[in-house]
């Protein structure tokens, strides 16, 4: 199966939008099939765009489903519009396979899809080449109103810090891969992450700086902290675990959360008045919020970070996951 065969049966379909021609979430002009895209941007609106590699042994382990590996590649790209307050409108995909077995691919296919469906994303481009290792390189596209979007370098002194769902399920099953006795939510949580965007879109005029848990909250956070010339403090006894891990030991579950990456939650700053007010929008929706600190004036005196447990120091390791060791 040469290239464009293996595009045209796997991956090229008929725009499976059912919005209407004035909605966000049209604009495609051209998608696969020619040379490039093209779009049609919404007035008012900036284009927002991330792009990220999954490598196979590196990013995810050599024996994830095929399913797994395709949902996961197009979650974490979606994850970084939603830590935009973005709404995500299309990927492109550029993959690299030792082989083009076709049930892999099919298998791989409809993981994309799957998540591109429930979130009205289309493919609309990319490149397929034939490499040593399997990877996969997802730009994805979103639009946001001028000047909305939400950036790191916003976070004030006394703003809360608040992160969304649980944090430490992926690390743990991550750490956990070859026990039979593995929960299969923990193991959902690790291969596939659900992109936070609807949360990401409602906290546009509430959060004063935000981003996503990838690496580790600790590691990320630092990113808001060193952008906004702030310091933060975090309470291990505020953090939220799953009811599997919160059965942990505090030195056992915090390292998970604070260091352990791949959670894919959005971690926020928001004044309290804020936060108050935007609780009240979001009861209708179960995704919980957790603060879990607050943020701090940084002195010389001062580290960026502090992390305490019952008041007292929490002495844990805070680099998260690194690409060159």
């Amino acid at each position: 199966m040469d290239e464009f065969s293996l595009i045209q049966q796997y991956f090229q379909r008929k725009s499976h939008s059912k919005s209407s021609k004035n909605s966000i979430h049209s604009g495609i002009s051209l998608g696969i099939g020619d040379d490039a895209a093209l779009l049609a941007p919404p007035a008012n609106h900036e284009l927002v765009i991330s792009t990220d590699t999954l490598i196979a042994g590196r990013h995810f382990p050599l024996d994830t489903p095929p399913f797994d590996i395709g949902w996961k590649a197009v979650a974490v790209n979606l994850s970084d519009l939603a830590a935009m307050g973005a709404t995500a409108h299309s990927i492109l995909l550029a993959l690299t396979l030792p082989k083009a077995d076709p049930d892999f691919l099919a298998k791989l296919a409809e993981g994309i899809f799957a998540l591109c469906d429930a979130y009205n994303v289309s493919l609309i481009g990319g490149d397929t080449t034939r490499g040593d290792t399997l990877s996969l390189t997802v730009t994805a596209l979103g639009w946001i109103p001028t000047g909305q979007a939400i950036l790191r370098t916003g976070a004030q002194i006394g703003d809360l810090i608040v992160v969304s769902n649980t944090l430490g399920d992926a690390a743990y099953a991550l750490q956990h891969l070859n026990d039979p006795q593995l929960d299969s939510s923990l193991k959902s949580r690790l291969d596939r992450p659900i992109p936070r965007l609807e949360l990401g879109k409602a906290l546009r005029s509430y959060a004063s700086a935000m981003l996503d848990i990838s690496d580790g909250l600790a590691q990320d956070l630092g990113h808001i902290l060193t952008a906004s010339d702030v310091a933060g403090q975090i309470h291990v006894e505020k953090l939220p675990f799953s009811t599997l891990l919160a059965a942990l030991s505090a030195e056992m579950r915090a390292p998970l959360a604070l260091s352990g990456g791949d959670d894919y939650e959005l971690c926020f700053t928001i004044s309290p008045q804020k936060f108050a007010d935007f609780q009240q929008l979001w009861l209708v929706n179960d995704l919980p919020l957790t603060v879990i600190g607050e943020i701090v004036q940084h002195t010389p005196k001062n580290e960026r970070l502090t992390i305490e447990y019952h008041h007292q120091p929490f002495h844990v390791n805070t680099q998260g996951f690194k690409h060159f060791d």
